[in-house]
C-alpha cells in the first residue's frame, strides 16, 4: 500500500468537504495531529476509522486503500466483513487495556501500602532513608499514568481531560507523600513523646 498516496487521496477528501484539519479530527475523536500524519502518510487511520472514513465520504474502502477512486460505493458484504476484522481487533485491544488498567490500579494500590508500611516501620529506626520513599513516589506516579492511560485508550476520556487528571492525580499522589513523610517525621515524635515520655 502506497501510504503517501492513501495520504494525499485523505487530504483531497478532506478539502473537498470543506474541513480542517482540526474539524475533521474533531469529528472522528483523534487530534489533529494524527489527521496531519495520515495525510502526510506518515502513519495510517486504523482499520475502523478506515471503515467511518469511507462512509463518511461516501468513497469504497478499497478506494481509501489504494489512494484513488476507482468505483462507486462500497459493497456492503465487504462493508460488513471489514466491520468483524475491526470488532475482533477491538475486543482483543480491550482484553489487554483491561490488563493494563488492572496493573495500574495494582501499583498504584501496592504503592500506596508500601508507602504507609515504610513510614510505619522506618519511624522506629534512628533515621529515615529516602530511597524506598523515592522508589514508592515513583511507583505511585507510574501507578497512575498507566491507570489513566488505560481510561483514555478504552475511549473513557479525552486526551485532554487525561493530561490534565494525571497532572492533578500525581501533584496530590506528591503531595500527600510528603504530608506523610513529614506528619511521621516531626509531629508524631513530638505527640508520642508528650503522651507516653521519653524513653517509652
Amino acid at each position: 500500500m502506497d501510504t503517501i498516496k492513501v495520504g494525499a487521496f485523505l487530504k483531497e477528501l478532506r478539502k473537498g468537504h470543506g474541513l480542517s484539519q482540526e474539524q475533521l479530527a474533531d469529528k472522528f475523536n483523534v487530534s489533529s495531529r494524527s489527521v496531519s500524519r495520515w495525510e502526510n502518510g506518515n502513519t495510517m487511520p486504523d482499520i475502523s476509522i478506515m471503515i467511518e472514513l469511507a462512509d463518511f465520504y461516501d468513497v469504497d474502502i478499497r478506494d481509501l486503500l489504494r489512494g484513488e477512486r476507482k468505483s462507486e460505493k462500497m459493497e456492503e458484504n465487504l462493508k460488513e466483513t471489514l466491520k468483524m476484522v475491526a470488532e475482533y481487533t477491538e475486543a482483543d485491544k480491550a482484553k489487554i487495556l483491561k490488563k493494563v488498567y488492572i496493573c495500574g490500579v495494582g501499583t498504584l494500590i501496592t504503592s500506596v501500602a508500601s508507602l504507609i508500611f515504610f513510614f510505619i516501620t522506618y519511624f522506629w529506626e534512628t533515621e529515615i532513608f529516602l530511597t524506598p520513599f523515592l522508589l514508592i513516589l515513583a511507583s505511585g506516579i507510574f501507578g497512575i499514568n498507566t491507570m489513566l492511560a488505560g481510561l483514555q485508550l478504552k475511549g473513557k476520556m479525552s486526551k485532554k481531560r487525561n493530561k490534565k487528571l494525571i497532572a492533578i492525580s500525581v501533584t496530590i499522589w506528591v503531595v500527600l507523600a510528603i504530608i506523610i513523610l513529614l506528619f511521621l517525621t516531626f509531629v508524631l515524635p513530638t505527640i508520642l513523646f508528650y503522651t507516653i515520655g521519653p524513653g517509652a
